[in-house]
């Protein structure tokens, strides 16, 4: 395998991105179950993790795949859509 298919699987995240904000993610877990007031910030980090990963591609892979950039930002677009309509709900 060519380092081009593992970039491309990858898909413009660097390796340590989704393993790193799992472990912070079941640490900050733990905690919340221990401390029940601070759970909300286990929560936050499971959510930020995808919102970081396409933050990620949206901009680091401008360059080299618009077409991955643009489907970042269209999601990103789209979680901002939810987020404010359901403001109004």
């Amino acid at each position: 395998m060519s380092s081009d298919e593992k970039k491309s699987e990858l898909a413009g995240l660097p390796a340590w991105l989704y393993p790193a904000g799992f472990w912070l993610a079941v640490v900050l877990l733990a905690v919340g179950v221990v401390f029940p007031d601070y759970a909300v910030i286990g929560v936050a980090c499971v959510a930020l993790v995808p919102v970081l990963a396409a933050v990620w591609v949206a901009f680091g892979a401008w360059k080299l795949d618009r077409r991955l950039s643009l489907a970042a930002l269209a999601a990103l677009a789209g979680l901002g859509l939810v987020v404010v309509v359901k403001q109004f709900i």
